[in-house]
């Protein structure tokens, strides 16, 4: 029989935020692949866990390489433990690559869950929850940092980043550039630790803030763009795209029904027009 992969979330702050199942699996796992081994250790030493199984590092620089000796471990049958330094491991952090593979090999895959920024910021910040997105870290350089912002600058979903403290200011700023000074957001600092903060505000305002300098791990969240206005379309314009719809192949009434939602209109008005024009001949 193969193994299976667990993918185990550590806390993000607070060692008391550990679930129980965390301890279970680090004590139990035939291999844990740790992200960092020294984070590791001062982690089952902190849950006074000693883990049975071979440790072994699973970062960035050495996850392609990696992986394969994991699945081959997987494969016969071992119970590999997947942790990270906080949070959930393959959200921004190593992981995915392992899960696609043990996926295409049918490898089972389950996970101890646990505490996530992503999650915790967003609950925190008192922007919209109902609806959003997780963007991970923005590029470094500014003009793919831009271009990046402009291509989610009408998401009307909240959206969640990570931010290094030392760019905290020029991502700000260019938020408050595409997104625009007023839109609403809020700065998560070293969440669930000693020096917790959330800052909420308009961007340009946090922005101005971050420029004194700002320490800790970071999880911007970020309103989402508010509705458009409905277009001001006179009734030769209804016309016309319920026509052109129907050129398309669409039926009248499914043409209408696409021109009142594009306009923000009732069916009625749009449906009034197209037989005022018939009347007249238009």
């Amino acid at each position: 029989m193969t193994g299976t992969l667990v993918l185990a979330g550590t806390p993000i702050g607070d060692i008391a935020d550990a679930p129980p199942r965390l301890a279970e699996e680090l004590a139990g796992a035939d291999v844990v692949a740790a992200e960092d081994t020294r984070r590791l250790r001062r982690l089952t030493q902190a849950l006074g866990v000693t883990p049975k199984g071979r440790v072994v590092s699973y970062f960035e620089g050495n996850e392609s390489a990696r992986t394969p000796e994991l699945v081959e471990e997987l494969l016969g049958g071992a119970r590999v433990l997947l942790v990270t330094d906080a949070g959930m491991p393959s959200v921004s952090d190593p992981g995915y690559r392992l899960v696609a593979a043990a996926v295409e090999k049918d490898i089972r895959v389950t996970a101890v869950p646990g505490p996530s920024a992503v999650l915790t910021a967003l609950a925190l910040s008192g922007l919209p929850v109902d609806r959003f997105c997780f963007e991970g870290f923005l590029p470094r350089k500014a003009g793919e940092r831009l271009s990046r912002l402009k291509e989610v600058a009408a998401e009307r979903r909240t959206l969640v980043y990570f931010e290094a403290p030392h760019r905290l200011d020029d991502t700000l700023a260019a938020m408050a550039e595409v997104f625009g000074a007023d839109r609403r957001a809020a700065v998560c600092r070293e969440l669930t630790k000693t020096y917790e903060e959330v800052r909420r505000g308009p961007l340009a305002e946090l922005a101005e803030w971050a420029a004194e300098g700002v320490r800790g791990e970071i999880t911007v969240v970020v309103e989402g763009a508010p509705e458009a206005a409905p277009e001001e379309l006179d009734a030769a314009e209804l016309v016309r795209r319920v026509r052109a719809r129907e050129e398309a192949g669409e039926r009248r009434k499914e043409a209408i029904a696409a021109v009142a939602v594009e306009a923000g209109l009732p069916k009625r008005v749009v449906f009034d027009a197209v037989v005022a024009a018939k009347r007249s001949g238009d």
